[in-house]
């Protein structure tokens, strides 16, 4: 029964960005239909950065007003907003309205937007209400966290997302009107057509968030569930005779991150539950969270085509295919490997920034990057997209670990650093991308400089 319960949890863990990341995926067969255009993406991303009104208003609650807020009512809420706001997509995301004289996809831009806010509110209530069952199941939650990237992109895949085909053209003939050239052929993309159409794959997604609202459901009332629960007094499996010490622990675990009473006000060391951390390594602790973060979901993300599309189509796939494989992959590697070390997860980080400033360059570099034209510019971009996002995964899924053991609140605010943490990587790339045109596309097919 306890596989079962790993199951839910994955399921839970899946359910937490599985929306925003189809999202992603299936805009390159959006864009053609939506007056926004190539502006679509430049949409989400702000739509992103708006919803973070909902993990504020959580972590602010968990705050000032203790205990006031039902989490379980909140998972319930969001999930089943997750779920009708992707049925609605399926239906509705091609429909227009005049805004200032112009059309724009009203529907589309505000189911967004109550998707970013289920994804992001999931950051501060998946994470705190995991904190429920025994600690190995954390770390089948990271696992599902990772899928909810994979299993869209394998979707889309088998849709024909973003498969392109270089076929020889001609360039116009107007060009050659006053010379004695002649007419010479160039290779050129052609998107192949879709399997199957964006309705279908928005009913997936909404399939998705229905197996995410049933497995919190299962997870809630199962009796096998209540069995794998922390061991608690009066819990069914526990002994009378441990029921003290199980207590403790529960009065532990559930201790604020912050104490704010004026005696533990003047103490050098954290009210972390464990008391095992002083203040200078709770900080390192959230500043490596918020930086792994803030690579892995918004700096390097949206660079990804300029860095990997000068290589060819095939080393882009590659490098998103397995890269999004490498994240529960490394999730998996905590499970037989964990190390809770704060200074092996420091230099971790920085051997993933070191590999990820790498990437960036090439980014800056394209179209014309290092080694264009050879197998070894091929596999080490893939290879690094790989080894960058495995190695911050494992950072992230330990140090999530670490601020289980240190109670609930810890875990609220391990979820609000996670989303300002990527909201920071977001919000720097934005301009430098969308705005200032500091990147340049790479053609798949003509990578000549």
């Amino acid at each position: 029964m306890a596989l079962g319960v790993h199951l839910l949890a994955c399921l839970l863990g899946m359910g937490s960005w599985v929306a925003i990341n189809g999202m992603w995926v299936e805009l390159p067969l959006m864009i053609p239909e939506v007056p926004e255009g190539w502006h679509l993406p430049s949409y989400l991303t702000v739509l992103i950065q708006f919803a973070n009104i909902g993990p504020l208003f959580v972590t602010l609650m968990h705050r000032f007003q203790p205990g006031r807020l039902n989490e379980t009512a909140v998972i319930y809420t969001i999930v089943s907003i997750g779920v009708l706001a992707c049925l609605l997509l399926a239906f509705f995301w091609r429909e227009t309205t005049l805004v200032i004289g112009a059309p724009h996809s009203t529907a589309l831009l505000v189911l967004i937007f109550f998707l970013s806010v289920v994804d992001c509110t999931s950051s501060v209530t998946f994470l705190p209400y995991m904190m429920q069952l025994k600690a190995h199941y954390l770390t089948t939650y990271f696992i599902g966290e990772g899928l909810s990237g994979l299993i869209p992109g394998f979707v889309a895949l088998g849709q024909g997302v973003g498969v392109l085909h270089c076929v020889n053209g001609s360039l116009p003939e107007s060009l050659f009107l006053d010379t004695n050239i002649t007419i010479s052929s160039h290779l050129h993309a052609e998107y192949q057509p879709a399997r199957f159409p964006v309705q279908i794959f928005f009913l997936f997604l909404c399939g998705m968030m229905t197996m995410c609202l049933l497995a919190f459901a299962l997870l809630n009332h199962l009796a096998c569930v209540r069995r794998e629960r922390n061991n608690v007094r009066g819990q069914p499996g526990v002994q009378e005779a441990g029921g003290e010490a199980d207590l403790s622990k529960k009065t532990t675990e559930s201790r604020p991150m912050i104490n704010h009473t004026a005696s533990e006000k003047r103490q050098i060391q954290s009210s972390f539950g464990s008391k095992m951390y002083s203040w200078p390594q709770i900080i390192s602790i959230f500043l490596l969270l918020a930086w792994a973060n803030a690579l892995t979901n918004g700096v390097l993300p949206a660079v990804q085509s300029y860095s990997c599309l000068p290589y060819g189509n095939s080393a882009y796939h590659l490098s998103a295919t397995l890269a999004a494989l490498a994240n529960p992959l490394a999730c998996c590697i905590t499970l037989v490997l964990p190390n809770r070390s704060l200074m092996t997860l420091g230099i971790l980080t920085t051997i993933g920034t070191g590999i990820g400033s790498y990437i960036l360059a090439m980014a800056v570099l394209s179209p014309c990057p290092l080694l264009l034209h050879t197998n070894i510019g091929v596999i080490l971009i893939v290879f690094c997209w790989v080894l960058f996002v495995g190695l911050l995964s494992y950072v992230k899924v330990m140090i999530g670990l670490i601020l289980r053991d240190e109670g609930h609140s810890a875990l609220v605010w391990c979820g609000a650093t996670v989303q300002l943490g990527s909201m920071l990587g977001a919000l720097t790339m934005f301009p430098l991308v969308s705005i200032y045109n500091f990147f340049q596309a790479g053609d798949p097919c003509n990578t000549s400089c």
